[in-house]
């Protein structure tokens, strides 16, 4: 391409752009598009012909591999120490029942130039009564179920909505028996620190093409191999013996124990994680009945049913029924006749999105509201106010800002960029035939081109309808598992929906 703006790509360090297998991965995009790769390892541009480049770009891979692995070592060994010597609070979100509490100044020196500061564990006046409650009708002979009917009757509000700052995913609706059992499960509100009840995997995206590289999943930890602070660091909501008893009850065979990990099913479910329930717009679960793929939605068994909403006991749709309408409604759309058509209602529909923007606003005046107090705040102790209260509402302030400011952040930075018809086209094009790939693809192959058309299906059970819409944006972005999640908002674009309501009446 001529007219690319630029004449080579050049790599100073090629130990940190490679991992592994990267490079060999990777370098054949440079050959077929003729870019050059430089690298000052070997003077110059890489030759594709040359096996000693190969051979010094390989080894650098193995390099950064094994640092890599080291440093994931020593980080490891040493958060496992200071959790159980020290006790110290490792990051992450404070379990419901407590919040977060500036606890002073970091002890690196680095760290705390940079203003880097500790922070502990302190009860939340409004959750903490509410583990203790949990706690106590558990042992009390209540089963998880009822448990969580009481709190959402009473008008106690479920993690999820106390929280929507972090749980803006969730419903929030009511109180669910996962919730209740993940906090009597919890041993951290014996007063103890608890780390590595958790760690991260990396496993290969596909095993039939291992060029997709790895991903990354959280997996439990045996509760033996979890590290336990020696002395409690916090206060307790509940005693250890409580806890104990707890555990026990929960692990008293005969009793029912729902598993935290999704079970794993070979059966081919074209739809799996792509279709919605529209009664609660929970995602719906694959059943597999009468030898056919089936979903699913059972939501009085696992939610409170003390609140608004009106389900049913369970919510079923079978999936031959949505794949013949939805497969003619999708070769319509992107039928080579209509596409002038489609990419221009794809191009009229990257509207202005005013809830973003009011929540980018929302928070920068929160941001501006919190440095307002912190100005004020240390205006009392220049003029002779006890630092010692004044201190607290510093530090509950700054922990707020905080949020706010992180909150900010990621509103920003997931505001994406408008396409223009060139770029919907050539994504459209990425596409392929979709009427050739519907027709004669199997099971899997047709999850897939449904996943690469960001497919969502919302089930109506009332009318029998379902609506589907392709989400194009949302799909066609790439990028790496590893990269963190602000990055990844960086590079999203704009969602283009195309929707439709296909009904899915079973014959008479």
């Amino acid at each position: 391409m001529p007219d690319r703006g630029f004449d080579a790509v050049v790599v100073g360090e090629p130990q940190r752009a490679f991992y592994g297998n990267q490079f060999g991965l990777t370098f054949p995009l440079f050959e077929h598009y003729g870019v050059p790769l430089w690298v000052p390892e070997v003077g110059g541009p890489i030759d594709p012909a040359n096996e000693a480049h190969e051979l010094i770009m390989s080894m650098f891979g193995g390099i950064s591999k094994g640092e890599r692995n080291r440093i994931k070592l020593r980080v490891r060994s040493s958060m496992a120490a200071l959790a159980q010597l020290e006790g110290r609070y490792l990051g992450g979100r404070p379990p419901y029942g407590y919040r977060l509490m500036d606890a002073g100044p970091h002890p690196n020196p680095g760290k705390a130039a940079d203003g880097k500061r500790l922070h502990r564990l302190e009860p939340d006046p409004v959750t903490a009564p509410v583990v203790q409650r949990i706690f106590a009708e558990f042992l009390g002979g209540m089963g998880l179920l009822a448990i969580a009917e009481g709190l959402t009757r009473d008008g106690i509000l479920c993690p999820s909505a106390y929280d929507r700052g972090r749980n803006s995913h969730r419903s929030g609706v009511a109180w669910s028996k996962y919730a209740v059992r993940a906090i009597l499960l919890n041993p951290r509100y014996t007063g103890r620190q608890v780390w590595s009840r958790q760690h991260k995997d990396e496993v290969l995206i596909d095993v039939n093409d291992v060029a997709l590289g790895h991903m990354t999943k959280l997996r439990w930890n045996n509760p033996e191999d979890w590290i336990w602070s020696e002395q409690p660091v916090h206060e307790a909501l509940v005693d250890e013996k409580t806890f104990g008893d707890v555990q026990a009850l929960l692990a008293t065979p005969g009793t029912r124990q729902e598993g935290r990990k999704p079970r794993q099913t070979p059966r081919p479910y074209i739809f799996r994680g792509l279709i919605f329930c529209g009664v609660c717009e929970r995602r719906m679960q694959g059943s597999w009945n009468n030898g056919k793929p089936h979903y699913r939605c059972v939501f009085p068994r696992e939610y409170a049913q003390a609140n608004s909403v009106e389900h049913p006991r369970s919510v079923y749709v079978r999936e031959e029924l949505i794949v013949e309408p939805l497969d003619d409604w999708l070769a319509t759309v992107f039928d080579p006749a209509r596409l002038p058509e489609t990419i221009q209602a794809m191009t009229d529909a990257q509207l202005a999105d005013d809830h973003r923007l009011a929540a980018v606003e929302s928070a920068r005046q929160a941001v501006a509201e919190c440095e307002r107090k912190l100005a004020s705040y240390r205006a009392l102790v220049d003029a002779g106010s006890d630092p010692a209260v004044v201190a607290g509402w510093i530090a509950e302030t700054e922990a707020k800002r905080k949020v706010e400011q992180m909150r900010l952040d990621q509103v920003i930075g997931s505001m994406p960029r408008r396409l223009t018809e060139k770029e919907i086209a050539t994504m459209i094009r990425m596409l392929g035939d979709m009427r050739k790939v519907l027709r004669s693809a199997d099971p899997q192959d047709k999850a897939e081109a449904y996943g690469r058309l960001g497919l969502r299906l919302t089930y109506d059970p009332g009318d029998k309808t379902v609506i589907a819409q392709a989400e194009l944006g949302r799909s066609c972005t790439k990028v790496c598992p590893r990269t963190d999640s602000s990055a990844r908002a960086r590079t999203a674009l704009w969602v283009m929906v195309i929707r439709s309501r296909i009904s899915v009446m079973p014959p008479e």
